[in-house]
Formats: structure tokens, sequence, C-alpha cells
């Protein structure tokens, strides 16, 4: 059980379970964006205001020109809707919050990289909607 700030996560390099479903991580995901994006990771925690789910997801064209966080922030909205909520719904206790992040490579979690471009967002759940929370 994790407490505090103590990280306890489930990373798969190469299939991800979720419930019922399979997923080979370098299968690519449809965006609105048209990028192309793979799975990296789920990470879960539980800080002070309850259970997070992390998705992390690389997508190596952000950063450059018509991939700006304008231009792909719609992405993020689209993979928690489409990507986490469906894998959140049998994974037991409901999640406070999932946090959907792109990166343009595959990164270490918590580990700072100033050479690779890094999207985030953080999402609370209503029904089968991600509404965006500000940090």
């Amino acid at each position: 059980m994790a407490r505090g700030g103590a990280w306890q996560g489930l990373t798969v390099s190469a299939l991800a379970f979720f419930g019922t479903s399979v997923f080979a991580s370098d299968d690519l995901l449809s965006v609105p964006s048209g990028q192309p994006v793979t799975f990296q990771e789920m990470l879960w925690d539980r800080p002070g205001s309850g259970l997070v789910y992390r998705f992390r997801f690389v997508a190596p064209e952000i950063g450059q020109e018509g991939r700006e966080y304008e231009d792909v922030e719609i992405d993020m909205h689209h993979l928690c809707e489409t990507f986490a909520i469906p894998r959140v719904a049998n994974t037991g206790p409901q999640p406070s919050q999932i946090v959907i992040s792109l990166g343009q490579t595959e990164t270490e979690f918590g580990v700072a990289n100033a050479d690779v471009v890094q999207f985030f967002e953080a999402y609370r759940i209503e029904g089968e909607t991600c509404i965006l929370e500000f940090f």
C-alpha cells in the first residue's frame, strides 16, 4: 500500500493488462491530431487527494511546429476518454484523478530530462467523460 508520496506502480513494457483488455505497447493509437502515439505505461499512487492513475504515452512529434501544446491538447483529452477510462473501469478503486502525459520519447517517471519535451494534463472522471482540472 502506498503511503504519503511513495510510488507504487504497474509498469509493463510489452503488454498492458487492464481488466480483460490486452494492449501491445507498440501499437499506434488513433488521436485527433493524427500524430503517432504509443502507450508507455500506467502508474498509480495515493497522494493526499486520493487515488491517481497516470497514463504515459510516447508522441515523438510533440514540440515540433504543428505539434505544440495547443495542437495536441485535444489528443490528451481523447486518450483520457478512449484509452484511460475504459481501462480503469475494472481495476478496482476508482481514481480521483487521471493524468495523461505525452513525451517525445520514453523516459523514467520522476527523472527530469531537459532534452525531452513532455506535456501533461490532469482530469477528473464524471461518468465516461474526462473533465480538465487545472494544476
